[in-house]
């Protein structure tokens, strides 16, 4: 577990210390970019393989902030649309991504419970995106400490 740590400590000062803005007109500054988050999304599919078997993927992941799709191909329902075991996926595990990179590799997120509402079928790919303020993120952190565990909604 110690290596997970480490390699998620170090994914995660990595992916911190780039531009998400940055493109091709600055080479260096997009492939830092473009590395991290293909090292963030190696180790989730190290982590939970059914991940990238599913066509899921982070985008974007910053402080506070994370970014995340599914694709719609490979995870249809038999009405075309997405599969309500994608929509949970998608939702699940940018949240374990936030905390991870927010919190350390030091707390452990348990997901408690989670909810879906079906507005409409999605019949493209789904993105999602998660934000934690750092008041919120000094709560927890202040609330783990102190009793062991913290509640907080995402």
């Amino acid at each position: 577990m110690a290596i997970i740590d480490n390699l998620i400590g170090a994914t995660g000062q990595w992916v911190a210390s780039t531009d998400p803005k940055a493109t091709l007109a600055s080479p260096l500054a997009w492939l830092k970019k473009t590395g991290g988050y293909a090292a963030v999304n190696k180790i989730i599919g190290l982590s939970i393989p059914f991940a990238p078997r599913n066509n899921f993927s982070v985008e974007e992941v910053r402080p506070g902030y994370v970014r995340a799709k599914i694709r719609l191909k490979g995870n249809k329902n038999h009405f075309g649309s997405l599969y309500a075991g994608a929509y949970f996926l998608v939702a699940e595990i940018p949240g374990g991504v936030l905390t991870l990179f927010d919190l350390g590799p030091s707390y452990t997120p348990i997901l408690k419970e989670m909810t879906l509402q079906f507005l409409q079928p999605a019949n493209s790919d789904v993105t999602v995106e998660f934000t934690l303020d750092p008041e919120t993120v000094a709560a927890i952190l202040a609330d783990a400490d102190e009793t062991g565990r913290a509640k907080f909604s995402l």
